[in-house]
């Protein structure tokens, strides 16, 4: 009989995941929901797709062009990738599709109607949410799906740019929402999906925003303490020779939080005055205790 052992870390991260990867879906689905399919921001992905199809077959609810691709993406990721493609995407596909019917059900929005009557303001709203959503599922390595599954089994079989693919594949949508609906809307459109793409990236950044430190210093031993014991974080050190003062030094380097930075500069500062600080900002640090490396 095989049993599983938890450690703590193991469970606490799995439980963040989950967390962001349910914010994601469900700020996602609230920028589709309130403020894509109201005003016809066919923004690009399944959801831009959706809008569309909604626009052309009117007896047909929108939300149900939204469940069906997203399954049928769901369906064919199950087909063509297995359970390779991870069980955090289709958490996520299933939990943003659920959302949009919950929203459906219980906030109903007439055709032609939206919240504001602000269509600049609902725009930056549909823009900034999505891309909330889309940074909060990327940050836990889950996606909503869709368009995201397809270009995973694109890439399997064939040796296609994907990034290529899925902006054409997104300017073609935005293109055809300036017929389907009207020269406003495409504007809107191709406008929103700029500024999503920008803001994805921004948000991103912002949610794994670290600090990297190198550290000079002749009290290495007491810093090392308070990096490890008040800090709980690791560091590497390496001997160094001092040009000027030609001297002795030790060089710590060590990664952390933007907080946790401030207090240990201060804290180096108390134990060694002569103490040489560079503080790095950065978004991508991979390892132990922060990104994780995907793939092989």
């Amino acid at each position: 009989m095989v049993k599983f052992k938890l450690d703590k870390q193991t469970v606490h991260a799995t439980v963040s995941d989950v967390l962001l990867l349910s914010a994601g879906a469900i700020v996602t689905a609230m920028s589709v929901y309130f403020f894509k399919m109201p005003n016809g921001f066919s923004t690009g992905g399944f959801s831009g797709l959706s809008i569309l199809l909604g626009k052309i077959f009117e007896n047909i609810d929108t939300s149900t062009f939204v469940t069906v691709s997203n399954l049928l993406s769901l369906v064919l990721g199950i087909v063509f990738l297995g359970f390779g493609m991870g069980w955090k995407t289709i958490y996520c596909t299933l939990l943003y599709t659920g959302m949009v019917n919950v929203f459906a059900f219980l906030y109903p929005i007439a055709p032609g109607t939206n919240l504001t009557d602000e269509i600049v303001l609902e725009l930056f709203l549909a823009s900034l949410l999505g891309a909330i959503g889309a940074a909060l599922n990327f940050k836990s390595g889950g996606s909503t799906g869709g368009t995201d599954i397809i270009a995973l089994i694109v890439r399997k079989y064939t040796n296609a740019d994907i990034s290529v693919c899925l902006v054409i594949a997104d300017g073609l949508i935005v293109a055809a929402s300036f017929f389907v609906f009207d020269v406003k809307t495409g504007i809107c459109s191709a406008i929103g999906m700029l500024i999503k793409s920008y803001l994805v990236q921004t948000v991103a950044d912002g949610l794994n925003r670290r600090k990297s430190l190198m550290i000079i210093t002749s009290a290495p031993k007491e810093i090392i303490h308070y990096i490890t014991e008040t800090l709980n974080r690791s560091a590497t050190l390496w001997d160094a020779h001092g040009a000027f003062t030609d001297t002795t030094k030790t060089v710590i380097f060590t990664a952390m939080t933007p907080y946790q930075a401030a207090k240990l500069k201060d804290y180096a500062k108390t134990v060694d005055e002569h103490a040489f600080v560079t503080i790095n900002q950065t978004s991508e640090i991979y390892g132990k205790g922060f990104l994780p490396f995907k793939g092989k």
